[in-house]
């Protein structure tokens, strides 16, 4: 049966943290008196005041203006709260709204329009958005059509999305522009500086998009925009903050793990795990070695010059806190307990965390005292709650839970904190409260999440290419925290279908040459064709045993091999074998 084989240390070298089970809150939450159940229900709460309110006064605009009770678009004019939402939607088992919203989408989001967009937040918001859904509709009960999920209206959505952002990588040096016009291209007068985070954030939603549309354009793209950032890095091992995508000069030097760089660290891990691939590894363990001996300090991480390694802004940005959640998942876990509970310290000063905070100081940064109701510090919290049980990581939830409803909560949603000092409001709520923000911390709240699961329960489903197993956990969230099923990329491989006349011809030619009986085993449809075994090995297997799908769908939930020698062991962290 399939549930020992997704337990087994083999076929668990692309299920993450998020697999692994355990207690549903763990003794010492009891032990402080942390109702959790009652949190869970409280952010649920949370997300509909926020999401009914969208609806009412702000849809078919991008965000919610929560103080005036009307809406905005900021990012392209493609309901984008709506799009972020959808799958929080059945994280908390809203599976009728799901479904309504997935024919609204369908309706009424045009791409086809002159609008300037941001190439890096369309692909992690709209692209990662309808990727996740299209993935999650069969689970959601949307009627799903024939060769799903190789097909299907929200993928295509996806890939019309990502197609008009294609423009944008057409430079000398494959680093994709800022900015693209959804019906033009990239402008004539736009400009080439590009934040390396804004080069660097593809590889999760693009290669998604390859692996399930047969197109391998986008996993292209992303991956020479990835070795372009490789290829420039300073001697001493760091990257800058924007960079030139004509010339591959750096523009701004300052190197750090926050903004402007933050999730180009975060797809080279989850890019890795996802596609298992040793070269995205490889470069993300190299840059943490250079970012533990220049920008750590006690604990913290600070901003240097690139070149030199001397300190240029001992600060820490809010947008720095998914590094311990990071961290959590290449098993580095006790330094992200310490840097997390620093990072919680700032959070119990101010009942947020400011933008930017001065370290040596103590205190906020002038004019960056804000807290948009970010998510990094509580993405944190669950990864490392999941790997660890601490309940002080119950206890951020907490504190998350009562000062966003005491200081941001109004009438018409969750207002962005414009001052943290003095708790004075801005009129904006932007879409990753309920896509990042409210999920993290209900999932917190919620262990026997699905998105939790373990590998007990799974789907299984056929494809044009073979059989398919999917939601058997294992999600990989991007930095939108869209859950990706890493399954999904094995369902919809073109080639094993030659791979198989191949193995047919093969099979025919050993039979007239030796009269011994053998089966040349068939790749897993998860697979590339590396399980095809030499004749002389196969014989020893049962001649003409055919694949069931509930019996031997154990085979089909294997990770494909992995040629990075990494294995997932106990407590969600990953173990390198060199540790």
């Amino acid at each position: 049966m399939a549930a020992p084989v997704l337990r087994s240390l083999g076929s668990l070298l692309c299920l993450w943290a998020l697999r692994l089970p355990g207690p549903s809150a763990g003794p010492g939450a009891a032990a402080r008196g942390l109702d959790v159940a009652s949190y869970r229900e409280r952010v649920r709460a949370m997300f509909y005041h926020a999401y009914e309110h969208y609806l009412e006064s702000a849809f078919p605009y991008d965000e919610l203006r929560p103080l005036t009770c009307d809406g905005q678009d900021t990012w392209g004019s493609f309901s984008l709260t709506l799009i972020d939402a959808l799958d929080t939607l059945l994280i908390l088992g809203n599976v009728s709204e799901f479904q309504r919203v997935v024919g609204v989408l369908q309706e009424g989001v045009d791409f086809d329009i002159d609008v300037n967009a941001s190439v890096f937040e369309t692909n992690i918001r709209v692209v990662g958005g309808l990727l996740s859904a299209h993935m999650l509709s069969k689970k959601a009960g949307v009627e799903v059509e024939v060769g799903w999920p190789c097909s299907g209206p929200l993928l295509r959505m996806a890939e019309e999305a990502a197609r008009k952002l294609l423009p944008a990588f057409q430079t000398p040096t494959g680093m994709p522009y800022g900015t693209v016009n959804l019906l033009h291209g990239v402008n004539p007068g736009e400009t080439p500086v590009t934040c390396t985070a804004g080069i660097g954030t593809f590889i999760v939603e693009f290669a998604t998009l390859s692996h399930l549309t047969g197109d391998p354009v986008f996993e292209d793209v992303a991956r020479k925009a990835l070795k372009a950032l490789w290829k420039n890095r300073s001697d001493i091992g760091l990257v800058g903050n924007h960079i030139d995508v004509i010339t591959a000069k750096w523009v701004a030097q300052d190197a750090g793990i926050g903004a402007g760089v933050d999730s180009y660290f975060e797809y080279l891990v989850k890019g890795a795990i996802l596609l298992q691939d040793e070269e995205l590894m490889s470069m993300f363990l190299e840059y943490n070695k250079a970012i533990k001996n220049y920008t750590k300090f006690d604990d913290w991480y600070l901003w240097v010059q690139m070149y030199k390694g001397t300190v240029s802004m001992p600060v820490f940005q809010s947008l720095e806190a998914y590094w311990p959640g990071l961290q959590s998942l290449i098993g580095d876990v006790d330094n992200a307990m310490r840097t997390f509970l620093n990072y919680y310290t700032v959070w119990k000063q101010f009942g947020g965390l400011p933008e930017f905070y001065n370290i040596p100081q103590g205190y906020t940064v002038d004019k960056r005292e804000g807290y948009p109701l970010r998510p990094e510090l509580i993405e944190s919290a669950m990864y490392l709650y999941r790997a660890t049980r601490d309940p002080t990581l119950l206890e951020l939830g907490r504190d998350a839970v009562e000062s966003i409803e005491k200081i941001s909560k109004v009438d018409c949603g969750f207002a962005t904190i414009k001052d943290l000092r003095d708790h004075r409001l801005d009129n904006r709520m932007e879409s990753f409260f309920l896509a990042e923000t409210i999920k993290y911390l209900y999932l917190l709240f919620d262990p026997d999440n699905f998105i939790h699961n373990d590998g007990s329960d799974f789907d299984v489903v056929i494809t044009p290419y073979g059989e398919c197993v999917l939601n058997a956990g294992g999600y990989i969230f991007n930095t939108e925290a869209h859950p990706i099923d890493p399954a999904a990329l094995h369902c919809c491989r073109k080639r094993k279908e030659e791979q198989w006349e191949v193995e047919d011809l093969m099979r025919e030619f050993y039979s007239l040459k030796k009269p011994k009986k053998f089966t040349l085993k068939r790749a897993s449809t998860h697979g590339e064709g590396k399980d095809a075994k030499d004749p002389e090995d196969a014989s020893s297997e049962k001649s003409g045993e055919k694949r069931n799908s509930k019996k031997s769908s154990h085979s089909l939930l294997s990770c494909p091999s992995q040629s990075f020698n990494s294995k997932l062991a106990v407590l969600g962290q990953v173990f390198l074998d060199n540790t």
